[in-house]
């Protein structure tokens, strides 16, 4: 009797446990409405004293640290109301078109949009800005135990890569052998990819020392923005553009180092699961590598995007090798600055979903571990023929069935309680659509980048 009291007591500990989620991203709004409740706060600074009572360094870093600027700032509330209602409308009309519910009008204006460089330079401050809230709200969502530990990565307003490039690729003489350029034109590249990494890994150091159970990273460089970087590079190292498979080889060096670098940021927080989104390219990602999406590591989930449980999203990234699970990521309305709402698709949307499974997961059960939570929401999917080529899971998550399977780990172990949670609750119901989409009408707001 006592043995079985002191289990139902330790069971009961762990439901209560919340789970601290990280959010590497833009900044989030603390004083949103839906969100103050689920603000992770630093028990062991007082705000705004001018001191580092906890002494790591990071000054009156009470909800998170903006590594971006280097302060404690993280979301600049002077951009809440700067904006004009096109943004909005934009992502209003965007979902009416995909439903097919979009006038005629309403089309003309949103391709006469697409090509205007006025709008185009608003809605990327506007993204980043939203971007982080409307992540956090994601992770949060329906989960009121979690806690959201703001990071801020992405600065709202991004300086050109141009001033960033390596002092080596400029001072390459023309009079060099190409060999010999292209080696320093890699070196410089290696350099710039374990720079930005350094940043990471410093990053998860931050969340693993305030314990992050999960961290959030809908953050990346996809394939066609370091062939960007890189092509840009290339011509000015070897002084003519490369040609095609030239320009595949550096942007896959590049990348590659940036994933090789990347394995000391997710090392650095061990017992953190990161979730990264797969990336918004519609491209494969075991083909056309990109960071830190690629990284293959216990505590890293990668995820791609669907239009709800019917079928992957036209901008998705995929790869059966390294992106592990699907989840929605199409019209899905979260919260953004200043008490606002709004519908966003991308795969920046679909990993915070997989996060609040994360979270759900390690708030029933404490104990577990990052390789074991990651095992639960892999092991629970709703196979789907649609994805059986495209995600190493072969299918798309399952946040009751991964609930249930954490709650049987409590008492046995993880293989037999995903078992029997396959057993126990049945798949999402599917709502059977099936669209006629142009690829070209559905623009996800980017990634928030690492390089611009």
């Amino acid at each position: 009797m006592k043995n079985a009291l002191w289990i139902l007591l330790a069971m009961v500990s762990k439901l209560s446990m919340s789970a601290t989620i990280a959010v590497i991203d833009s900044g989030v709004d603390i004083e949103h409405k839906d969100l103050v409740t689920s603000v992770w706060k630093n028990i062991d600074e007082v705000a705004d004293n001018g001191r580092d009572e906890d002494g790591n360094g990071y000054q009156d870093d009470v909800y998170g640290w903006n590594f971006a600027e280097q302060n404690n700032l993280v979301i600049d509330r002077k951009y809440i109301g700067s904006f004009s209602q096109d943004p909005y409308l934009f992502f209003e009309i965007q979902g009416k078109l995909f439903l097919q519910e979009a006038t005629a009008a309403e089309i003309k204006w949103l391709r006469e949009k697409a090509s205007d460089p006025n709008f185009l330079k608003e809605m990327q401050i506007f993204g980043n800005f939203v971007h982080g809230t409307h992540v956090a709200g994601i992770t949060a969502d329906g989960n009121p135990n979690a806690k959201i530990l703001s990071v801020k990565l992405i600065p709202t307003e991004v300086s050109p890569l141009a001033k960033k490039v390596s002092k080596q690729s400029q001072e390459v003489s023309a009079g060099q052998k190409e060999s010999i350029r292209l080696r320093i034109l890699k070196a410089g590249l290696a350099a710039l990819a374990k720079q930005q990494m350094n940043l990471l890994e410093e990053i998860a150091a931050y969340v693993g020392s305030h314990k992050a159970d999960i961290a959030n990273g809908s953050f990346g460089t996809g394939f066609p923005q370091a062939k960007a970087i890189t092509g840009g590079l290339f011509k000015v190292a070897m002084g003519r553009e490369p040609s095609e498979k030239e320009a595949y080889d550096i942007a896959k060096y590049f990348l590659d180092q940036l994933v090789l670098s990347g394995q000391k940021m997710v090392d650095a927080a061990p017992e953190t699961l990161f979730v990264f989104a797969s990336g918004n390219d519609g491209l494969d990602n075991d083909i056309y590598p990109a960071s830190p999406t690629n990284i293959q590591s216990d505590n890293v989930i990668s995820v791609a995007a669907t239009y709800k449980y019917d079928f992957i999203a036209p901008f998705s990234n995929y790869g059966i090798e390294n992106v592990d699970v699907a989840a929605p990521g199409m019209l899905i309305h979260s919260q953004i600055p200043g008490n606002e709402y709004l519908k966003i698709s991308g795969t920046s949307q679909a990993a915070p979903y997989v996060a609040n499974i994360a979270g759900q997961i390690k708030d029933i059960n404490s104990d577990l571990t990052p390789i074991e939570i990651k095992k639960i929401i892999m092991g629970t999917v709703d196979l789907k023929s649609y994805l059986s080529k495209k995600v190493k899971s072969k299918g798309i998550v399952n946040m009751n069935r991964a609930a249930h399977a954490a709650k049987l780990s409590l008492s046995t172990d993880i293989e037999q309680a995903i078992s029997e949670a396959r057993v126990n609750v049945s798949d999402v119901k599917s709502s059977q659509i099936k669209m006629n989409y142009n690829l070209n009408e559905i623009i996800p707001i980017p990634l928030s980048p690492m390089f611009k």
